[in-house]
């Protein structure tokens, strides 16, 4: 992963500082506002959001629920219009959908009548990439995925966890410069979860992609993650940037040290919970 420095003596002004990072940027959202308009008045969902995501940086967005996670995510993707504001993706004003990202939803949604392998080649053949390489790159994601036993089964005959690899396969056949995933693992089993979680860092690791990813779960957003952005409630915008100090390669077991759980402490009392 590409770490960003900057040395003081050579950037001693603020605008400076803040130049260079914009030049490294991989996602960059500019005072992002949503308002829902209907008969009985404006919403505003989203008020001023600033975000900047690095070339290669894993980045979790969590905060209460309704404060507008998954709506941010689906306007990164371009499934959503932002009321005003700007999104860029390197050099790139987001106005639709594009082949640069790839995303992943919670819900399963997988062509229930291709097997494990034609969905993975589903973009594949969308970009009409010959059929040589499609099965070049099916087979390493198989792997990657650690599925190449059930290449030619189908959905229905996959447990969730699996199902949920071969998503993310899907997403990252088609070489994505971004990966968008919202909420991907809240459906599995616990033991599950934790697999998944090491599966997706030790991919990020691999890949390399620049990864967004929406969770409720402070725990899975600081062990997956570089830094977290923790938004407000209703209207969502940035309460704080967190940075997350912890080792490169990362187990299960890092949830159970001192730094883990100050850090979950924090984003914890960042969140606004409201009493029932």
């Amino acid at each position: 992963m590409q770490l960003f420095r900057i040395r003081k003596s050579k950037l001693p002004e603020q605008n400076s500082h803040i130049e260079a990072n914009l030049a490294n940027s991989k996602i960059y959202v500019k005072d992002l506002n949503k308002v829902y308009h209907s008969v009985k008045g404006d919403t505003v969902a989203m008020k001023d959001v600033n975000i900047n995501i690095l070339e290669n940086e894993f980045v979790s967005i969590v905060g209460p629920s309704g404060c507008g996670k998954s709506t941010l995510l689906r306007m990164v993707a371009g499934l959503d219009v932002a009321t005003s504001g700007q999104i860029v993706i390197k050099d790139r004003n987001i106005i639709g959908p594009g082949a640069d990202r790839g995303m992943v939803f919670q819900a399963y949604t997988l062509f229930p009548w291709m097997t494990v392998a034609d969905n993975i080649k589903f973009g594949l053949k969308l970009r009409k990439i010959p059929s040589k390489e499609q099965e070049e790159i099916t087979d390493k994601y198989l792997k990657v995925i650690k599925l190449e036993k059930f290449r030619n089964s189908y959905p229905k005959e996959l447990s969730g966890g699996m199902k949920q690899r071969v998503a993310i396969a899907r997403a990252l056949a088609n070489s994505p410069e971004v990966l968008l995933m919202d909420e991907p693992f809240s459906a599995l089993d616990p033991q599950t979860r934790a697999d998944m979680q090491l599966l997706i860092r030790q991919i990020w690791q691999i890949e390399k992609p620049t990864i967004m990813f929406v969770t409720h779960d402070i725990e899975e957003a600081i062990f997956l993650s570089s830094k977290i952005y923790v938004l407000t409630s209703t209207p969502g915008t940035v309460k704080k940037e967190v940075p997350v100090i912890l080792p490169y390669n990362r187990d299960l077991s890092l949830k159970d040290s001192e730094r883990f759980i100050q850090i979950r402490k924090e984003v914890n009392s960042l969140i606004e919970h409201k009493s029932l």
